[in-house]
């Protein structure tokens, strides 16, 4: 603001006086396009706060907070949502207008690179999903893919798996080559996170692309001897496994490319299990209904819990 920029060039002497006058400020100021009156400034500086200037001022702190905590990713919307969450009641339109003001906005996705590469000579399993990607209940939908990291080492790939149901990422790694044995350590600690929580897995069907590395004879093996059907895209392009392209996409938005440039891939990795924890736990989805992936599919258990009991209550 202008009276801002009054304020800062009219510094104390030490001897009491003003190093420059507001008149002579204003008055160059005003030779430069920028009109404005020295009584426009003494008002200005003479006003006192209002409740709202107030109230303002420590909101913004909060506002800062959040969009901090939240890896500089949320938007207004979700700020907001975050803030009342917390029990800090705020209107929408007062977000909006105090982070234009302080320069706060949300991630933006690019666009996302194919990074497996199909064998054509490969047997496959058939497509199961059909792009279908909103299954009703967890782990009945499992999505898998493989992203990228440059680092100064050379390239980290990361492969996640996913459940569809609420977007929750139960299986990661990291390593420096896209091999077969990358995919399958990923999907190994998607099936010990589902066993340590007592979930059968006899209704999963695991959905990739075409990539030689989930098309290979060990993935496929473990996959039946874990139970879980095995679905590949059809026809190979992005949409065959776009929810999983989706999760690549909001990790290197929120994670990758704000925090770069990476060194080694044991900083990735240290990243990637932090960015993981907060995005299954803390992170408001709007798919979920704008609470975070864990707790939307704790939600549907306790719901399932509780059926037997209203149905024992109207017998």
């Amino acid at each position: 603001m202008i009276v801002d920029f009054i304020r800062g060039h009219r510094d104390h002497r030490e001897d009491g006086g003003l190093r420059w006058g507001v008149e002579p400020i204003c008055a160059v100021l005003s030779q430069h396009g920028l009109p404005i009156a020295p009584s426009t400034y003494y008002e200005h500086v003479a006003k006192q706060p209002t409740d709202r200037d107030r109230r303002d001022a420590g909101l913004i702190n909060q506002i800062r907070r959040v969009h901090a905590d939240n890896y500089g990713v949320y938007g207004a919307r979700t700020v907001w949502l975050t803030l009342n969450r917390e029990g800090i009641p705020v209107a929408r339109c007062t977000v909006e207008r105090s982070m234009r003001q302080e320069g706060l906005a949300g991630a933006v996705r690019g666009k996302v690179k194919r990074t497996t590469i199909p064998d054509p000579t490969a047997e496959r399993a058939r497509d199961l999903v059909r792009r279908d990607f909103a299954p009703g209940v967890p782990d009945r939908l499992w999505v898998a893919d493989i992203t990228y990291v440059s680092t100064w080492s050379g390239w980290v790939y990361v492969a996640f798996v996913t459940d569809a149901y609420a977007r929750r990422i139960i299986g990661w790694r990291c390593g420096p080559s896209m091999s077969t044995q990358l995919v399958l350590d990923a999907l190994e600690q998607a099936v010990w996170t589902r066993h340590r929580q007592g979930r059968s897995l006899d209704s999963v069907v695991a959905h990739t692309d075409r990539g030689s590395q989930y098309v290979s004879i060990r993935y496929t093996d473990r996959l039946a001897q874990a139970g879980i059907a095995a679905s590949v895209g059809a026809v190979g392009d992005s949409f065959d496994n776009a929810l999983a392209e989706t999760i690549n996409g909001l990790y290197k938005t929120e994670l990758i490319r704000p925090r770069g440039p990476w060194r080694t891939l044991d900083l990735v990795e240290i990243a990637t299990a932090e960015w993981v924890d907060w995005f299954n736990h803390r992170r408001l989805y709007e798919y979920c209904g704008d609470i975070p992936p864990a707790e939307a599919e704790d939600h549907y258990y306790a719901q399932q819990a509780a059926q037997p009991t209203a149905e024992l209550s109207h017998q």
